[in-house]
């Protein structure tokens, strides 16, 4: 598929002009190492201001690169992807000709051919030959010194673990903060020896692999808070590392209250707790012994945990052992028990919906209202939303109608947004008084406008014109492109919602779509960065679409040189026009 792919311009089409020029400046000057091809994809080295991997690969169809510097980061064609496109063309056209002559049309395999040429050497030569390449590349001398060291135990498996253990030790070594950038090295060490550990997932190697894997998970998160793992690639192997923990304990059946103590220790003391080792998860391999010295652990730092109130800063230690706690009564089904856990951290609203939530789905609506109100009550300086949604559903079904709607209008009063605009049209609704309400809730919006038009401070020394936004916003709520319409023209409006109007009225009213495509381009375009310049851009062309549609080419004509004029010294957005 790549040869359908990649073509000169294929390569210009997803490079603006000057990071095609500059990957062929690249490609000329021989940056370009040696192409790998496998798989679908070729990757290359390219030589910069540093050594860039690049991959190119069919992408479902499309085609999808990667390259290790900053500007692909952001997600861009960058110049080194260019460069390495156009080594391959010039390699396939080398080759086309060189079969053309001799009749052959097929690209060789390099990698069958290695496999070839090795299977003919004598052992020696290939000893040799892989010493050679383990002393360029510190991750294979690190996985044959481990093979090395595992092979040569005779006593039973001490040797083995030691090998191990300073495997692990050198891979997650780490002497200075590691950022996004070098983080590649640090994965590929830890990931091979996660390979090799992952061998000794046996019967007869499994109580070894427990212990290990345990080991493991402690460096490498203790590694990790001096690394910028934005990517996740250390933590995935985390998750890997538990994964075969879980699994090694499960064929190797350590001894129930060991595992435990073991296992709650993990719990509460790593760093970043990626892997759980609650006794939820791993209740099958406790078993009843297990599980019982599990919760006499958690008991016992529980009772160390006093009531918090809201005036509490976070506790991670407090988090984690509330958290073992809860799952252990999950895990037993005891609801009062959970919900006496939960209730000794009532300090925000939000607090005492869970808990009243957790009574409704246990068929208990009475004790979860009484929870509800009695959040709404111990809190009323920081109301939760979510409660007062929680309580207006519940007041609904006990047709306690005029507190529902009191519940509701005191949220759109304490912030009119479409959110809350729905919540009313929602309850009144329900109830069959939608049409008052809503002109009320619409008033009420409309007097709110006009009282920050016309009111001063110390930032705003004069009065302004009223802001429409969310009038505007309703109207697209409710469809009504004319109300809509009528709103955005009356005063000042935000400028998303300008061009998701713009884009209703495009099929029905052209021109209004147009006027407000106009509107919005010359904000968008003095805030001066190529992301503005790129979404103004965007506008025009939407702009140049619909005055094509109307036979209106030297209107649009005449648009574009009132923009070259208006904004001829932004440089770069006039590139763009003109590209246009």
């Amino acid at each position: 598929m790549l040869h359908h792919l990649i073509s000169r311009a294929a390569l210009e089409h997803l490079a603006d002009t000057t990071t095609f020029r500059r990957g062929e400046e690249y490609f000329s000057v021989g940056a370009v190492g040696r192409l790998r091809i496998t798989d679908g994809k070729v990757t290359a080295k390219v030589k910069g201001t540093e050594t860039y991997q690049v991959e190119l690969r069919d992408d479902d169809g499309d085609l999808g690169y990667n390259c290790t510097c900053p500007r692909a980061e952001d997600d861009y064609f960058c110049k080194h992807c260019v460069a390495v496109g156009l080594k391959w063309l010039d390699e396939c056209t080398a080759e086309g000709k060189s079969g053309a002559k001799s009749g052959k049309n097929k690209r060789r395999d390099p990698w069958r051919d290695i496999k070839e040429y090795l299977a003919t050497q004598p052992a020696e030569n290939l000893i040799e030959l892989l010493l050679e390449v383990a002393e360029r590349d510190d991750r294979l001398y690190q996985s044959l010194l481990l093979k090395a060291e595992i092979s040569d135990d005779t006593g039973g498996g001490g040797n083995v673990t030691k090998a191990f253990r300073r495997a692990i030790d050198s891979a997650g070594r780490i002497e200075v903060f590691v950022d996004w950038r070098q983080v590649g090295t640090l994965t590929a060490n830890i990931d091979e020896v996660a390979d090799s550990l992952a061998e000794l997932l046996k019967p007869d190697t499994a109580g070894m692999l427990v212990e290990l894997a345990e080991y493991a998970i402690e460096r490498v998160e203790s590694a990790l808070q001096h690394v910028d793992d934005s990517n996740g690639e250390i933590g995935e192997i985390v998750y890997r590392l538990g994964d075969l923990h879980h699994t090694a304990c499960a064929m190797s059946r350590p001894e129930p209250a060991a595992l435990a103590e073991r296992l709650f220790r993990l719990e509460t003391t790593l760093p970043f707790s990626l892997c759980s080792f609650d006794a939820r998860t791993y209740r099958n391999v406790l078993g009843k012994l297990g599980l019982q010295r599990y919760r006499e652990l958690a008991e016992a730092e529980w009772r160390k945990i006093r009531p918090r109130n809201e005036k509490d800063a976070y506790d991670g230690h407090r988090a984690t052992i509330t958290r073992i706690m809860e799952r252990l009564a999950e895990a037993g089904g005891n609801i009062d028990e959970l919900v006496a856990i939960k209730a000794k951290d009532l300090s925000s609203g939000y607090r005492y919906l869970d808990i009243a939530e957790i009574w409704a789905k246990a068929g208990q609506p009475d004790k979860a209202l009484e929870w509800a109100e009695r959040g709404l009550k111990a809190i009323p300086e920081r109301p939760d939303d979510r409660l007062r949604d929680f309580l207006v559903a519940a007041y609904l079904k006990r047709k306690r109608n005029d507190e529902a709607l009191q519940l509701t209008w005191i949220q759109f009063d304490e912030r009119p947004c479409l959110e809350n605009f729905q919540k009313l049209h929602h309850v009144a609704g329900k109830l069959g008084i939608w049409p008052a309400q809503r002109e009320r809730a619409l008033t009420e919006i409309a007097e709110i406008g006009a009282q920050e038009a016309t009111t001063t401070s110390r930032w705003k020394s004069k009065p302004s014109a009223p802001n429409f936004s969310l009038r505007v916003e309703i109207a697209l709520w409710e469809k009504d492109l004319d109300a809509a319409w009528a709103a955005a023209n009356q005063g000042v409006c935000d400028r998303n919602l300008l061009i998701a109007l713009a884009g209703k009225l495009e099929p029905s009213r052209p021109d209004d779509a147009v006027s407000l495509y106009r509107r919005v381009v010359p904000p968008i375009v003095e805030q001066t960065n190529s992301a503005a310049y790129e979404e103004a851009i965007k506008l025009i062309h939407k702009v140049a679409g619909l005055m094509k549609a109307q036979s209106r080419p030297q209107q649009f004509g005449d648009y574009l040189a009132e923009l070259r004029s208006r904004f001829k010294p932004k440089r770069n957005f006039i590139k763009l026009l003109d590209r246009l």
